[in-house]
């Protein structure tokens, strides 16, 4: 497996334990519709937190949230929309980022909550 592909899949682990700790229950990990994905929908009281990691192995060329674009947003949107129909689910719905940098041995971990609104 590429080296990236492992650091995208040892990111999405590190969010679903962040998430887990701070009182998240984890409903669907890489929910796909489409050709869209969602990597993770979590649920915190009454709000489903669709939630978009990224993880970087440096700042080099940005903050990890900069590299989620408006297509990629709609297709974030598209893909809830459908979820949230199939389910029959009557919440409020919130978008987060969960960015995530390699430093050293350890990884940095920023929870953005409310990181874009759907139009």
């Amino acid at each position: 497996m590429a080296q990236h592909n492992e650091l995208g899949k040892k990111g999405e682990q590190l969010a679903v334990d962040f998430l887990i700790e701070n009182n998240y229950d984890i409903v669907e990990r890489n929910y796909r519709f489409d050709k869209a994905e969602v990597d993770i929908i979590a649920k915190k009281d009454d709000i489903l937190a669709i939630v978009e990691v990224k993880t970087r192995s440096s700042l080099d060329f940005g903050n990890p949230q900069d590299f989620v674009k408006p297509k990629q947003i709609k297709n974030l949107v598209k893909v809830v929309d459908e979820y949230v129909t199939e389910n029959n689910l009557d919440v409020e719905v919130r978008f987060d980022i969960i960015a995530i940098v390699k430093q050293k041995n350890d990884y940095g971990i920023e929870h953005l909550e409310n990181a874009f609104y759907h139009f």
